[in-house]
C-alpha cells in the first residue's frame, strides 16, 4: 500500500484508535489538543457543517509532554473522556469523532509539531488501510471554529484540482468580546500576514502562501511523500509547507473560511500568541512592520537569478555588484553563491536552473534574509504605509 514504507520508517508506534475508516472516507480532520477548555466548541462547529460526499473522520489528538504537572494531565484524561461522550452522541455515518490518548511525547521534542506530526500520521494510516492516497489530511487547531461549507469546499477543491498535493484556506481570527486594544493588535496583525505574504509574490517567488497550522490541509499520498510532518515545537506549519511546495501545486480555498482563537499565550515562541502579548504588554509596536525595499531588492536577484548558472568564479564579483548590497551581503554570509554553483552543476540548462533556483532560495532562506537585513540595512516602516506601496507597485 502507499503508505507502509512511510510507516515503518517513521516513528509511527502503531495505530491509537481500533477499527477501519469507511472506504468512502475521504477527509481525515486532526486536531493537536493539549490542555484546551474550549475543544467542544470546535467540534460542534464541525458537526454544524454541511456534510460533503464523501465521509469524514475528525480525529483528536489528545497529548501532553512526559512529566507533566499532575494537573494538567488530569484535565486532559478528562478532555478525552468529554470527547468520549460528546461524540457518542454526536457522530455518524457522514462524520465520525474520535478521541486518541492522551499520548505522552518525549519531552525534548514535545511541542505543536510531534502532536500534529502523531495525529496526521494516525490518519495516514487509515487511509492506507483502505488503499486512498487522494484521501485528504485537514489542519485544523483545537482552539479554531469553522464555517459550515468547510468541508463541502475542501472536498470540492480536491476534486476540482486533483493534481494539487494541499491547499491553504482563508483565515480570520476570533475577534468578538475582545477589549480595544487587543482587537487592534488581532487585525493588525492579520494585516501583516497579508502583506508578507503578498511582498513575497511581488518578489517573483513562486510559493508565496499563508503558512498556518489550523488552515491547510495535504493529500496522503503528498503527506508520506515530503515526509511526514517536523517535530518543531513551533514553526512546524511554515516548514512543512515551504517544503510540500516543492512536491507540486499548493492551491488556496477562499470559498471557506476558519476562525483561529486571538489568545494571549506563551505556549511557542513564535506566532500569534506570543506576538499578542508582547503587543499588550508594550513590548512590539505591530504598527511597524518589514521595509519594502528588503523585497523589492529581493525582487532585484531573483530578476538576475539565470545569471548564477555555471558562473566562473572569476565573474561572481561582477554579478555581486549588480545586486542591492543587503543582498550582495547575504549571499555572501550563506555561503549561498556556492550552493547556486553546486545546484548547476545538477541542472542541464538554464531554464532548468532558473525553476530549482528557489529549491535553493526557498521561503525559508527569504524569512531569514528578510531578519537579517532589519535593522542592519532597513528600518522598520508603518505597515499602512508599506501596504500602500506595495499595492502601488502591484498594479
Amino acid at each position: 500500500m502507499f503508505a507502509d514504507r512511510y510507516l515503518q520508517k517513521s516513528t509511527f508506534s502503531g495505530p491509537l484508535l481500533s477499527g477501519l475508516p469507511h472506504p468512502d472516507t475521504s477527509l481525515q480532520v486532526v486536531i493537536p489538543c493539549f490542555d484546551e477548555p474550549e475543544i467542544l466548541r470546535t467540534l460542534e462547529s464541525l458537526k454544524a457543517c454541511t456534510p460533503p460526499r464523501g465521509r469524514v473522520e475528525v480525529i483528536v489528538l489528545i497529548n501532553e509532554p512526559e512529566g507533566c504537572a499532575p494537573a494538567i494531565s488530569a484535565f486532559n484524561r478528562q478532555t478525552s473522556l468529554d470527547i468520549q461522550a460528546w461524540a457518542g452522541e454526536h457522530s455518524g455515518n457522514a462524520l465520525r469523532f474520535f478521541a486518541a490518548g492522551p499520548v505522552q511525547l518525549p519531552r525534548k521534542w514535545a511541542g505543536a509539531g510531534l502532536a500534529r506530526k502523531r495525529g496526521m500520521d494516525e490518519a495516514v494510516y487509515r487511509f492506507n488501510a483502505v488503499e486512498k492516497p487522494d484521501g485528504v489530511i485537514v489542519s485544523l487547531d483545537a482552539d479554531t471554529l469553522v464555517q459550515p461549507n468547510y468541508l463541502v469546499e475542501i472536498e470540492n477543491h480536491f476534486l476540482q484540482h486533483s493534481t494539487h498535493v494541499g491547499a491553504t484556506l482563508a483565515f480570520e481570527h476570533q475577534k468578538e468580546g475582545l477589549k480595544p486594544h487587543h482587537k487592534a493588535g488581532i487585525s493588525m496583525y492579520e494585516k501583516y500576514l497579508h502583506y508578507y505574504k503578498n511582498a513575497v509574490s511581488f518578489t517573483g517567488y513562486p510559493y508565496s502562501m499563508f503558512t498556518i497550522g489550523s488552515a491547510f490541509a495535504v493529500t496522503a499520498e503528498a503527506y508520506v511523500r515530503r515526509g511526514g510532518m517536523n517535530r518543531r515545537q513551533a514553526g512546524e506549519d511554515f516548514y512543512f509547507l515551504q517544503h510540500l511546495a516543492q512536491l507540486g501545486k499548493i492551491g488556496e480555498i477562499n470559498s471557506t473560511c476558519v476562525h483561529p482563537s486571538a489568545r494571549i499565550s506563551e505556549r511557542v515562541p513564535f506566532g500569534t500568541g506570543p506576538v499578542l502579548k508582547k503587543w499588550m504588554e508594550g513590548r512590539e509596536d505591530l504598527q511597524f512592520t518589514f521595509n519594502l525595499q528588503a523585497f523589492v531588492d529581493l525582487k532585484i536577484l531573483f530578476g538576475l537569478r539565470e545569471k548564477f548558472y555555471r558562473l566562473k568564479p572569476e565573474l561572481l564579483s561582477a554579478v555581486m555588484a549588480q545586486l542591492p548590497l543587503p543582498v550582495a551581503e547575504f549571499l555572501q554570509a550563506e555561503d549561498l553563491p556556492a550552493q547556486f554553483g553546486q545546484l548547476s552543476r545538477n541542472c542541464g540548462s538554464e531554464e532548468v536552473f532558473s525553476n530549482r533556483f528557489f529549491q535553493v532560495f526557498n521561503g525559508l532562506v527569504i524569512l531569514k534574509f528578510i531578519h537579517f537585513s532589519h535593522p542592519r540595512h532597513y528600518p522598520r516602516m508603518l505597515l499602512e504605509t508599506e501596504m500602500d506601496r506595495l499595492k502601488e507597485l502591484m498594479q
